[in-house]
């Protein structure tokens, strides 16, 4: 799920960085999340909206998706149906592909789905590499974990498909709901009995922002910690 926080890799270090001058993470609100809760930050995936940002959060993905130790065949970028941007798994799937080659030397399929299927030439919605063998799922973050339903019910609907892994970009390491003790994550984790693995964490966040930041960002860094100490996990 997480990387070790004891200490940031440097991608880590890098991203949290960028969200920071981008204004990608942001802090004030407070932000209503879906779950009603209110946030004093939110992190907003995509306003990777540039060439530039889009390649520098691709890096981010392909480097913390070798650091997993993951192994897949193809990588799988949904648009889903429910109410959120045409996600950033279409234009991320295809950047985070370009970075594995690019960076890491490895030359790996990926695939979309259209979010309404193709009634002429060919058909079908699905776009790219056939959709078979073990798939790592690309995504922004996982909330309920309704979203996520839709990729595995694409994936199960292949017969040479199975789900391997998820790769999302923070894990908020809330909990799902007052009456849990485990976050949206966790339960994927066990329903699917797959890992999610995220590029960043709370945790690391916070404890980036204190390393560098100090009293600059005191105001913030401390809204985190009250919102953790409140709403988050106990692992």
């Amino acid at each position: 799920m997480a990387t070790n926080e004891t200490q940031l890799a440097p991608y880590q270090s890098e991203y949290i960085d960028l969200a920071l001058k981008w204004d990608i993470l942001r802090f004030g609100g407070p932000f209503t999340l879906k779950s009603g809760r209110k946030s004093p930050y939110f992190f907003n995936a995509g306003l990777f909206n540039s060439g530039l940002k889009l390649q520098k959060m691709a890096e981010c993905y392909a480097n913390r998706i070798v650091a997993s130790g993951v192994e897949f065949d193809v990588l799988f970028g949904p648009a889903y149906k429910v109410c959120r941007s045409l996600t950033q798994g279409i234009p991320l799937v295809a950047a985070i592909a370009i970075a594995l080659a690019k960076d890491h030397g490895r030359d790996v399929n990926f695939c979309f789905n259209r979010k309404e299927a193709k009634t002429h030439g060919e058909g079908g919605n699905l776009v790219g590499a056939p959709l078979k063998g073990r798939v790592l799922v690309v995504d922004d973050v996982i909330t309920a974990g309704t979203a996520i339903n839709e990729a595995v019910d694409i994936i199960n609907s292949q017969p040479e498909a199975k789900l391997e892994a998820v790769v999302i970009a923070l894990d908020r390491q809330e909990r799902a709901s007052e009456e849990s003790p485990e976050s949206a994550i966790m339960q994927v984790e066990k329903r699917l009995g797959i890992k999610v693995y995220s590029v960043v964490t709370l945790n690391q966040i916070i404890k980036h922002m204190e390393q560098t930041r100090g009293e600059e960002a005191r105001k913030d860094i401390e809204s985190m910690v009250e919102y953790r100490a409140r709403y988050g996990t106990s692992a």
